[in-house]
C-alpha cells in the first residue's frame, strides 16, 4: 500500500511525501517537488521490491569497493586462503582497493575494470607493467570478491565482471625444458657422483615420477605427527611400492607406482634411513626439515654441462617422456596430477608417432587389411 502527502515549506512550497507499506518489508520513504515524480517512484519501487531487487539496490548503494575487499579480507580470505597464497592476495586486492575502492558497489561497470587493466598493462601496481599471468590473477582475486558480495552478502544483484568481455593481455607461449637421452645420461652421472648422497635417489626419483620438488622433498616413511600443513607432502609405501601423495598443489591426493631405478633407490633409503626422523630426505643439521640440494644440484648441473635447466624441469622430462612412448595425454595428467588437460596440450606433439600409429592401425582394420 503505497500514500503520498502534500506538505508545505515555511514559506509555503509545496512538497510530496511517498511512502509504501509492504507487508514483510520495512516501510520505504522519499521526498520529491513534484507530484509526478513520487508517483513514478511509488510504481518503480512498489515493482522493484515485490521482484526482489529493491533492497540489493540499496545495498549496492550503501556500500563500495572498498568496504567489500576489506570485509572479504577480514571474514573469507584467512579461512580459505593458505597463508602462502594469502601474502599474494592481499597486495593485489589493496591495489584494487586504492584504484577504485572508492566506487559504490551500483557504480562499477565494465569501463572501470577496462581502466585498471590498461594500468596494469602500462605501469603494473608498483610502477612496473606486468606479466600477463599477473594481470589474469589480479583480475581472478577480485572477481571472487564480487562473487562473495553477490551470492553470500546480497549486496548487489549483477556481478559486473561475470558476463563482461575484457580482453587481457595473453601470457606468452611458455618453452617446454626437457633432457633428451645424452643430457639424461650425463645428468645422471654427475647426480650418483655428488657428494650429497641423497641428490642421486631425490633425482632419480623426481625424473622417474613427475612429482614436483615440494612432493619429493616432503616425503615421508610413515604419516607424521604433524604433517606440514602448507606445502604438499606423501609417504612411501614400500610394501605397494608407490607414493601416496596427500596434499598436492590442486588439493587433490594422489597415487604415484614406483618401479625400475626410483623403486630401488627408495629401497636403498629404507634400508639405512634415520631413526630421529621420518622424512624421506631429511636435513642433516635439522632432522625433521626436508635437506637443502640447491648447491649440489647446481654442481651436478655444472659437471654434465647442463645449461638453462631447473629442478622443475625434471617433470617436463618425466612427461615428454611418456608422450613419446606412448602415453596419451590422459595419463599424462594423471601421473603429473593435472584435473584439466590444459596443463598437459604442451607435450601433445610429442606423442604425434603414437598418434599415427593408432589411426594407421584403425585404418588397416577399416580397410580389411
Amino acid at each position: 500500500m503505497a500514500n503520498i502527502r502534500k506538505r508545505e515549506t515555511a514559506d509555503g512550497k509545496p512538497y510530496y511525501t511517498a511512502q509504501i507499506r509492504l507487508k514483510g518489508y520495512p516501510a520505504q520513504t522519499a521526498t520529491f517537488q513534484r507530484i509526478t515524480d513520487a508517483k513514478k517512484w511509488v510504481t518503480v519501487t512498489e515493482a522493484a521490491i515485490k521482484e526482489g531487487r529493491h533492497f540489493k539496490t540499496v545495498e549496492a548503494k550503501k556500500h563500495t569497493l572498498g568496504d567489500a575487499i576489506e570485509r572479504y579480507l577480514a571474514d573469507i580470505a584467512p579461512s580459505k586462503f593458505k597463508p602462502h597464497e594469502l601474502e599474494k592476495r592481499v597486495p593485489i586486492l589493496n591495489w584494487w582497493k586504492s584504484q577504485i575502492g572508492y566506487c559504490s558497489l551500483a557504480d562499477l561497470s565494465v569501463k572501470d575494470f577496462a581502466a585498471c587493466r590498461d594500468t596494469l598493462v602500462t605501469h603494473g601496481n608498483k610502477g612496473k607493467p606486468l606479466a600477463a599471468a599477473t594481470i589474469k590473477r589480479h583480475f581472478l582475486s577480485i572477481n571472487h570478491v564480487l562473487k562473495i558480495c553477490q551470492l553470500e552478502w546480497h549486496w548487489f544483484e549483477t556481478n559486473p565482471l561475470k558476463d563482461a568481455v575484457i580482453e587481457l593481455p595473453k601470457p606468452p607461449r611458455g618453452i617446454v625444458r626437457f633432457l633428451d637421452d645424452d643430457e639424461l645420461a650425463r645428468l645422471t652421472i654427475a647426480c650418483k657422483n655428488s657428494l650429497n648422497n641423497l641428490l642421486y635417489p631425490a633425482f632419480i626419483l623426481a625424473v622417474s615420477t613427475g612429482m614436483r620438488q615440494a612432493e619429493t622433498m616432503n616425503l615421508y616413511w610413515s604419516e607424521p605427527d604433524a604433517p606440514p600443513v602448507h606445502t604438499a607432502w606423501g609417504v612411501v609405501n614400500l610394501a605397494d611400492n608407490c607414493v601416496i601423495l596427500h596434499q598436492t598443489k590442486n588439493g587433490t591426493r594422489r597415487r604415484i607406482p614406483l618401479s625400475g631405478n626410483a623403486l630401488l633407490e627408495v629401497q636403498k633409503l629404507g634400508k639405512v634411513r634415520r631413526l630421529d626422523t621420518k622424512l624421506v630426505f631429511p636435513s642433516p643439521t635439522h632432522p625433521h626439515k626436508p635437506i637443502e640440494l640447491k648447491k649440489a644440484w647446481t654442481t651436478a648441473l655444472d659437471k654434465a654441462g647442463i645449461v638453462n635447466f631447473r629442478w622443475h624441469d625434471l617433470r617436463h622430462t618425466a612427461a615428454s617422456y611418456l608422450a613419446q612412448d606412448g602415453a596419451t595425454l590422459i595419463d599424462i595428467a594423471a601421473v603429473l596430477g593435472h584435473k584439466t588437460l590444459d596443463m598437459v596440450q604442451r607435450y601433445a606433439h610429442l606423442s604425434d608417432s603414437h598418434i599415427s600409429s593408432a589411426i594407421e592401425r584403425m585404418n588397416k582394420r577399416i580397410g580389411g587389411a
